[in-house]
């Protein structure tokens, strides 16, 4: 299941994540996102060291303007604390987990 916290500062989290962080923006209300869910779901069973997070970007839209998120849901990938990909709209498990084990 994906990593639901409460954090002081978005930057901190993904400067001091170590690994790959991979953050799912999305809203509670977007169909496409709640297909996500379950997908991101899969890929935490199967990549435990892959960080994963979840901004709702309704209670978070501050942060959805500052990484340029226009459609939902939109994944990007961090690694040492800088966006490497990004991801937008619903992928498949297989293909998520193939494209996070090219930059793992």
């Amino acid at each position: 299941m994906a990593t639901k916290q409460k954090f002081t500062s978005f930057q901190d989290l993904i400067s001091s994540t170590q690994g790959v962080l991979l953050v799912d923006f999305y809203a509670t209300w977007c169909g496409p996102c709640q297909m996500m869910a379950g997908i991101l779901d899969e890929v935490n069973t199967e990549m435990k060291h892959v960080k994963i997070v979840k901004i709702d970007t309704d209670k978070y839209p501050e942060i959805a303007t500052q990484h340029q998120i226009q459609s939902l849901p939109t994944l990007v990938l961090f690694k040492a604390g800088q966006p490497i990909d990004r991801i937008e709209g619903v992928i498949r498990a297989k293909d998520l987990i193939q494209r996070l084990q090219a930059i793992a």
